[in-house]
């Protein structure tokens, strides 16, 4: 079973409770229509959860098959850069069919991030050693597809259908791992 390498930390983005019993981490691919479809699964799940659970979110963009991922993940880096990660990231599913340089512009501006400078970041690759960072973090872990999700610091290997369950499974067995 892989482990999530390098483990959670204050460089990950991060939503829910920082005390939760369990934690999520998917790495995920803005355009691969297999993350769009698990987007709305984890977003019930984390409502289901409440402050059980902390969900991460790390970069593994498939540039051979999806050409616009890198900068889909380099505008949600930007928009992090201004405290909102977690809004860009929402947007950026919600129209995976609407990924040009143009229209990642035009969501930045809706969340109020200057658009000449977001624009600019994309230009520069301000963003890009980020967005590689997660990537080789997800190679090292055993990612070679999206999504893949580790729960407590290890790789999920069951389907979105059942997510829920083992997440559901670990809050119970989490206080008997820290127990002894």
């Amino acid at each position: 079973m892989s482990r999530l390498t390098p483990p959670l930390g204050p460089r990950d983005h991060t939503t829910g409770s920082p005390d939760a019993i369990v934690t999520l981490v998917e790495y995920g691919d803005f355009e691969c229509p297999h993350c769009g479809a698990a987007y709305p699964i984890v977003k019930a799940i984390q409502q289901a959860m409440g402050s059980k659970l902390l969900f991460a979110y790390r970069h593994f963009p498939l540039t051979r098959v999806h050409p616009h991922a890198e900068h889909a993940a380099e505008i949600a880096e930007a928009a992090g850069q201004h405290g909102k990660f977690w809004p860009m990231h929402d947007l950026l599913f919600e129209n995976q069919d609407a990924l040009e340089d143009e229209q990642l512009v035009g969501y930045a501006e809706a969340l109020k991030i200057d658009p000449e400078w977001a624009a600019a970041a994309l230009a520069e690759g301000l963003f890009e050693p980020r967005v590689r960072e997660d990537f080789a973090s997800g190679v090292r872990s055993g990612v070679n597809g999206t999504p893949t999700f580790f729960i407590n610091g290890f790789r999920y290997e069951g389907g979105t259908n059942t997510l829920l369950d083992a997440l559901m499974e670990a809050t119970i067995a989490a206080p008997l791992k820290s127990g002894g």
